[in-house]
C-alpha cells in the first residue's frame, strides 16, 4: 500500500506542477507579463492647423496625437513634401528649444498647441494660403509613419472659439 500512496502523491504532484507551468505559458502568451497595458500603441490624428503664416514664411504647426492604445510611442520626426524642413519645439515661459523626440503617453495624448510643444515648418515649396491643406508626414517610434492632411487657418484661428 505504502508505494501505491507515493505513487499517487509523486503523480498528483506532477500533474499540479504540469498545470502550473502550463497556466504559466498561457498567459505569458497572452501577454499578463506586459506591463504596458496589453496592447500596442494605437494612434490617431485630430485638431490639426497651421496658422497661416504672414508673408508665406515660417509657420507653426498644431495637433492632438491620440493614443487609445496600451503602450506609449515617441514622436521622432515630421516631414512634409511641402516644405524643406519641420522641426519640433518646446516651449516654457522663458525659452523655445528644438527637442529630437515628444512622448505619446499610453492612454494619452501628445498636445502641439500654443504656448507649448509645436511645430516650426520652414522651406515653403508653395507660400500656403488661407484654405490650402498642407501634407504633414508624422515618424513614431513604434507606430512607424502616419500621414495627415493639416488645413491652413486665419492667423488668429483658435480651436473651439470659432
Amino acid at each position: 500500500m505504502k508505494g501505491a500512496r507515493g505513487f499517487r502523491r509523486t503523480a498528483l504532484a506532477g500533474a499540479a506542477l504540469a498545470t502550473a507551468l502550463g497556466a504559466g505559458a498561457i498567459l505569458v502568451a497572452c501577454g499578463a507579463g506586459d506591463t504596458s497595458g496589453g496592447a500596442a500603441a494605437r494612434l490617431s490624428v485630430a485638431d490639426s492647423y497651421i496658422p497661416l503664416p504672414p508673408t508665406g514664411g515660417m509657420a507653426a504647426g498644431y495637433l492632438t496625437v491620440r493614443n487609445e492604445g496600451g503602450q506609449g510611442d515617441e514622436l521622432v520626426k515630421v516631414s512634409s513634401p511641402g516644405a524643406s524642413s519641420v522641426t519640433m519645439h518646446r516651449s516654457t515661459a522663458t525659452t523655445m528649444e528644438q527637442v529630437d523626440k515628444l512622448d505619446v503617453p499610453a492612454h494619452g495624448a501628445l498636445q502641439l498647441s500654443r504656448g507649448g510643444n509645436h511645430l516650426m515648418i520652414m522651406g515653403w515649396q508653395k507660400a500656403p494660403v488661407l484654405g490650402d491643406e498642407v501634407e504633414l508626414d508624422l515618424t513614431f517610434t513604434r507606430t512607424g509613419t502616419i500621414s495627415v492632411k493639416v488645413p491652413v487657418k486665419e492667423l488668429t484661428y483658435r480651436p473651439g472659439q470659432q
